[in-house]
């Protein structure tokens, strides 16, 4: 028993190991994709689009690995209690969240693209 639970203990942490070096690596990227959805939503500058921008900047991120989601979740929380504190409202704060969870666990960001929005973003 105490051999298979040894044996358990090291596959988790030679597995979880394994990977660390992309991490930052992937970070950056993530940073890198929210980053390009926000200039891509100010130079849109369309009605009711900054859902679709969130949800679409977590998902690129995301997809690169968990350093991305990392990034876009640090990113986004960060980006939120700033303009929380600012006297944003609430609701307004709880639905771009929802959006930023929803691009960052794979959701299709498209589920937030405003009609009209031109196809290059």
């Amino acid at each position: 028993m105490k051999l298979l639970l040894a044996g358990l203990v090291l596959t988790l942490v030679v597995g979880a190991q394994a990977q660390w070096y992309r991490f930052p690596g992937e970070a950056a990227r993530g940073a890198r994709d929210m980053w390009r959805a926000y200039g891509d939503m100010k130079d849109a500058n369309w009605k009711n689009s900054d859902k679709y921008f969130h949800a679409r900047g977590n998902y690129d991120a995301a997809r690169r690995g968990p350093g991305g989601r990392w990034a876009a979740a640090v990113i986004s929380n960060g980006r939120e209690m700033v303009q929380g504190s600012s006297g944003r409202g609430h609701e307004d704060s709880a639905a771009d969240q929802e959006a930023n969870r929803w691009g960052r666990n794979g959701g299709d960001p498209n589920r937030f693209r405003p009609q009209g929005l031109p196809k290059n973003y």
